[in-house]
């Protein structure tokens, strides 16, 4: 394991106390809450008594029922503090599952950064439903360390005020199954880790023999496979053997601290009496370890021996997990992977054919393109043809079955990811913002842009009345009270922000009026760099220097008047757009 990992190790705890630590006013509530919630653990043994003594031992029933009534007053508020408790909880364990789902995407996310790869969405969707069920093991657990130190300190407190000369024979052997207990955690925990990567090793095998099972039984590996999947399946077993042989050690944790002493005080209760006990304080001291310390105290071992450990192991394993070191580098992050050379800008298509899947006619097919830095083209064809498709080829997002890409003279698929979204953007047809101030919406591509070059920009692409309509840039977006049109400007002054020398748009502008399509386009022509247009009228095919037609069986290249003069496909389409 690497120290990264190591230091990992217990990055879930450390998120749960950090949770826990930044609502001291809701722990604040909830211990003042607690004391409420106290009341019937404190009260039971002292009341119960003197309704022995004083009510029935005496001959007053009355006297005793009365005892008894307020006793049952007590619970009834205790009930009351119980119900404010658990709102409290509620508090806090909402919160902290929607900080462990944002660690989990977020981890994810970075990983599929770092790696190059896309994000695991069914792992992601696997680790959410975790937390779900670590979001019902917190809330238990809560509720029961919360409750054992409620039950047990009220009765504690309670026995003390009653009988003091009892806690002797209570507390010592408390606090010695509570010791017991805390020593066979660690070991504990270490065999409920061990039995949860002994399961996640079994899925993994599991699923790569499912993956693969045709061949498998063509190779005739059925024998090896399954000594490899028994070895896991083995492992599993013992993990979980060991597991139940080490939580054995609670019951001898609730023997000692919650049996011992109700045998302690039977044994003692001649010499009590003998000191100047009273019935009634007998029964009320046996009450308090009866109904107050045995059930609270076995409660805790079961749920920390049982949800709780399952709840800190696993809640560092999907931390773990989604924050550990990122799986092996994608091809284009190999040793040598390349970016293109400083400040070039150029494009080349070399003889490339692109095909979705096992269809047998090839979107693009045998295309030579060649677009020079700084030179502004503009792509048309019919709907459907394969502009977007070539967009993405131009973009290094599709790789094609035949050819090659260059960009700035290097293989698009040798230039590591980071270097590839620093030389190009691409801005799709449907604009994509996310929920965040404007400044984050349109800076994202460069977090470095002062406040004076955005404004620049968001004036120079006609966006400043959509800006100052938001609240300016620290004016939040949301993306659904957005019409398409806006969506698209603020993605478009991200695309002219952002440090690529290459700027694709694909039909990025047609949301927008025919002027503000203009002002973007002449905008983004004068930026530094090259610009390709996936147009969506023909004005964007006016504005360019060289225009590329598809027409799925070829393509043809030039200005627009030899175009008009030798490609009857680009003819039609003025005439349409006309």
């Amino acid at each position: 394991m690497t120290a990264p990992a190591v230091a990992r190790r217990h990055e879930g705890r450390r998120l749960l106390a950090r949770s826990l630590s930044g609502r001291r006013r809701v722990v604040a509530a909830l211990l003042a809450w607690s004391t409420v919630q106290a009341l019937p653990a404190f009260l039971s043994g002292r009341l119960l008594a003197q309704a022995v003594d004083d009510g029935f031992l005496a001959g007053r029933a009355g006297t005793g029922f009365a005892w008894l009534g307020a006793l049952g007053v007590a619970v009834v508020v205790g009930a009351w503090g119980t119900r404010e408790t658990y709102l409290r909880l509620a508090s806090l364990v909402e919160p902290f599952r929607d900080e462990l789902v944002e660690v989990v995407v977020t981890g994810a996310l970075r990983r599929a950064a770092v790696s190059g790869r896309p994000a695991d969405s069914g792992g992601v969707a696997r680790l959410t439903q975790h937390v779900e069920i670590l979001r019902e093991a917190y809330a238990g657990v809560l509720m029961t360390v919360q409750g054992f130190a409620i039950t047990a300190g009220g009765a504690v407190l309670g026995l003390f005020g009653l009988l003091p000369a009892a806690l002797v024979l209570v507390l010592p052997p408390l606090v010695a199954g509570l010791a017991v207990f805390a020593a066979a955690l660690r070991p504990m925990a270490a065999r409920q880790r061990a039995s949860i990567l002994a399961d996640e090793a079994i899925s993994e095998s599991a699923s790569a023999v499912a993956d693969g099972l045709r061949d498998v039984v063509a190779c005739g590996g059925e024998g090896a496979v399954e000594s490899t999947v028994g070895r896991h399946v083995d492992a599993q077993a013992g993990a979980t053997v060991a597991l139940a042989r080490t939580t054995a050690v609670g019951t001898g944790a609730v023997a000692v601290g919650g049996w011992l002493p109700v045998i302690l005080l039977l044994a003692a209760g001649p010499s009590l009496v003998r000191d100047g006990a009273t019935t009634g304080e007998l029964i009320g001291a046996l009450t308090y370890v009866l109904y107050g310390i045995h059930p609270a105290l076995q409660t805790l071992v079961r749920q920390l021996g049982g949800a709780g450990l399952w709840l800190f192991v696993t809640l560092d394993r999907v931390v773990e997990a989604t924050a550990g070191d990122p799986p092996g580098p994608a091809p284009s992050d190999a040793p040598g992977g390349r970016a293109p050379g400083p400040g070039s800008a150029d494009l080349l298509l070399d003889d490339v054919t692109f095909r979705y899947g096992a269809s047998p006619d090839p979107v693009i097919r045998h295309l030579d393109l060649e677009v020079q830095e700084g030179e502004h083209l503009a792509i048309v064809g019919p709907s459907g043809v394969g502009k977007s498709t070539l967009a993405g080829l131009m973009a290094g997002l599709l790789v094609p079955q035949s050819g090659e890409v260059l960009l700035g003279g290097v293989k698009a698929a040798d230039v590591v990811p980071g270097e590839l979204a620093r030389w190009r953007a691409l801005i799709p047809q449907e604009a994509y913002v996310f929920p965040g101030t404007v400044r984050e919406n349109v800076t994202y591509l460069r977090g470095g842009a002062g406040d004076g070059e955005i404004d620049a920009v968001v004036d120079l692409l006609g966006a400043r009345p959509l800006v100052d309509r938001l609240g300016g840039l620290d004016g939040g977006v949301d993306g659904g009270a957005l019409s398409a049109g806006e969506r698209q400007l603020l993605t478009l002054v991200r695309a002219y922000l952002s440090p690529a020398p290459v700027v694709v748009l694909d039909e990025a502008t047609c949301h927008l009026d025919p002027a503000a399509e203009a002002r973007v386009e002449l905008a983004f022509a004068r930026r530094p760099g090259t610009l390709i247009v996936i147009a969506h009228r023909i004005s964007s095919a006016l504005r360019a220097r060289r225009v590329l037609v598809l027409d799925g069986a070829g393509t043809a290249a030039g200005t627009h008047d030899e175009l008009l003069d030798g490609s009857v496909l680009y003819r039609d389409l003025v005439g349409h757009w006309g």
